[in-house]
């Protein structure tokens, strides 16, 4: 019942992250949203959520090895999932990160490239999360 509770409350934060980072990029991408503010609001969104996308997949390896005394076990097809989930979240981050860094320099130049790399790389995790579940 622990077991069951503590993976059930990573996945509610782990769900919530992958709605974001795929989300709101999508929603800044279909509203044309030109505006700075809005648009930086969104990123600092986009940004927590690549962080809780992090903390909550490391938090399904700590339960598994607090639970087990070992880490889950992954076969070839979920570990090359993980790596690229791992890639994006590194990547999605980085890249929102860089983004607020820049500021308004960047909002005018780089903002719908940005926004659509963001998407592209929310999918890619959301994708890869699929083949980690169903090869773990």
């Amino acid at each position: 019942m622990t077991q069951n509770l503590a993976y059930a409350l990573v996945q509610v934060i782990h769900n919530l992250g992958a709605v974001a980072v795929v989300g709101v990029p999508f929603c800044v991408l279909i509203h044309a949203c030109g505006d700075f503010a809005v648009s930086r609001r969104a990123m600092w969104v986009v940004l927590v959520a690549w962080a809780g996308q992090a903390a909550s997949g490391a938090a399904f390896g700590a339960v598994s090895y607090y639970l087990y005394a070992r880490p889950p076990d992954l076969h070839a097809i979920a570990l090359a999932a993980l790596f690229v989930k791992v890639a994006c979240a590194v990547a999605g981050f980085s890249l929102a990160a860089l983004h607020l860094f820049l500021g308004p320099r960047a909002h005018s130049f780089f903002a719908n490239k940005v926004w659509w790399a963001l998407a592209g790389l929310g999918l890619t995790a959301i994708t890869a999360a699929a083949f980690l579940r169903w090869f773990a």
